[in-house]
């Protein structure tokens, strides 16, 4: 891994737009330097800031030359206890577009220079404060669109993922460092039977990750969301039941069939989950151009879809549409939705039968009513078991999740060498692969390369 820069950087840490605070940090061992040219007080004199405290705010103005650019608050967070562990400070200055650039091309005129994405978070963690894990976590945490993914996100800043990587890590040496000792020293040590023991406790560790790896698709659903689209033929009440959904009007709803043209996205908060949901054009055959297009649009949406909700009208038989609608989503995870069950009943659970083995939820959108059940079929869908939000560990990361499942085939290799009856010093070969892949996890195992990679997918200014 390269050495750190001796830059000092800095960028806009608040999101763009107009707003009443617009925050510029700057890190590296000149910041205080830099802060010390441009910030003084409303005479245009110093305000001795270089020799500021840590953790301390002043009031002032900063200054290009002897033009005043803004009346901001300056905070200082000295090394190591900032967010890089460098010398940071933080300008808070007012919101608008203009006056963010504008300080921050002062504070690049005196010494500075741009941050690359991700870069004050990089600096962090080569400067050991944050483990690769906490540190995705952070763009995790923006991110997050959701309770639950907000939650894990923080759990894992908070290092709950960094301390299971580094139990694991210290069984593994622990066991290797034994068998190390044993060879290099028989009369003091003795692996009489020690392979069986071995075998146990790698089994052990190998059913923990196994167990982390099961939650994974459980995580990326809570915390991502399923991408859900909504189709059948016009006018069966879709539009009603995503607004119900949605809690809002995201749809428009009339009587008059083919009122939804083309597709309305919105994100849903379902009972803990997120649907990811898309309002299809009704699928019918007709000879309009534009509905043409809609209808196409919706095929298109069932492809590519987790999870198909079908919404039939309940008050009215099932025609050739619907037929056609059937066999398209047979090999979807879908649900059929009988709408419209406060009115007299036409179609019933048993004539669809006939035609999909998916399972069947009776709703009213009008009444808000199924809404209960809805959600209890899509859980048992799509969730493995029992959510919790305390003590479970859900990793999401595809990066580390990978880097865990070549930790699985390292300690089957471990136990395959065990019972094919192999001599000790082969067992140390995989545990010490599983060791560093492990490592690799958390980023004591990281090139520069993927650390590269990594963080310049961060926001700029994080």
């Amino acid at each position: 891994m390269n050495n750190i820069s001796d830059d000092t950087i800095a960028a806009v840490a608040t999101a763009p737009g107009v707003s009443g605070i617009g925050i510029i940090r700057i890190s590296g061992k000149n910041s205080l330097n830099v802060i010390d040219k441009i910030f003084k007080n409303v005479n245009g004199e110093s305000t001795g800031i270089i020799n500021a405290k840590s953790h301390t705010i002043h009031y002032g103005f900063i200054y290009d030359n002897d033009e005043v650019i803004d009346e901001v608050l300056v905070s200082i967070m000295l090394s190591p206890r900032s967010y890089t562990t460098e010398d940071t400070v933080e300008i808070n200055c007012h919101g608008g577009p203009f006056v963010i650039r504008r300080v921050l091309q002062t504070v690049f005129k005196y010494g500075a220079r741009p941050a690359e994405p991700g870069e004050f978070t990089k600096r962090a963690f080569l400067n050991g404060r944050i483990d690769l894990t906490k540190a995705e976590s952070v763009m995790d945490l923006i991110s997050s669109g959701n309770e639950f993914a907000r939650k894990n996100s923080l759990k894992t800043l908070r290092g709950s993922v960094y301390k299971k990587i580094y139990d694991y890590r210290d069984r593994i040496i622990h066991e290797t460092a034994f068998i190390e000792s044993a060879l290099d020293d028989p009369e003091h040590y003795s692996l009489d039977g020690y392979p069986d023991i071995l075998r146990q406790k790698v089994i052990e560790l190998k059913d923990e990750i196994e167990d982390l790896l099961s939650h994974s698709s459980d995580g990326k659903i809570l915390s991502e969301g399923i991408d859900t689209c909504l189709v059948g033929k016009p006018n069966v009440g879709k539009s009603s039941l995503l607004n119900l959904l949605a809690g809002e009007d995201k749809a428009i709803v009339t009587d008059i069939p083919g009122t939804t043209r083309d597709a309305v996205e919105v994100k849903i908060q379902f009972g803990g989950l997120t649907l990811n949901m898309m309002d299809t054009a009704g699928i019918r055959d007709t000879e309009d151009t534009v509905e043409k297009i809609g209808v196409e649009k919706s095929r298109n949406a069932i492809e590519i879809s987790d999870l198909v909700l079908f919404v039939l009208d309940s008050s009215t038989s099932l025609d050739d549409d619907d037929i056609e609608i059937f066999g398209s989503i047979k090999d979807k995870k879908s649900i059929i939705i009988l709408n419209k069950s406060d009115l007299e009943p036409v179609t019933t659970i048993e004539s669809i039968k006939k035609y999909s083995d998916a399972p069947i939820v009776v709703v009213s959108a009008i009444n808000e009513e199924g809404m209960d059940g809805l959600l209890h079929i899509v859980r048992e869908m799509f969730l493995s078991g029992e959510i919790s939000s305390n003590d479970q560990v859900y990793i999401t990361n595809e990066r580390q999740l990978s880097d865990l499942r070549s930790v699985k085939e390292s300690l089957s290799l471990v136990i395959n060498s065990i019972d094919n009856g192999m001599s000790e010093d082969f067992f140390t070969v995989d545990l010490m692969d599983a060791y560093d892949k492990l490592g690799a996890v958390i980023g004591e195992e990281t090139g520069d390369d993927l650390a590269d990679r990594i963080f310049s997918e961060f926001c700029m200014g994080k």
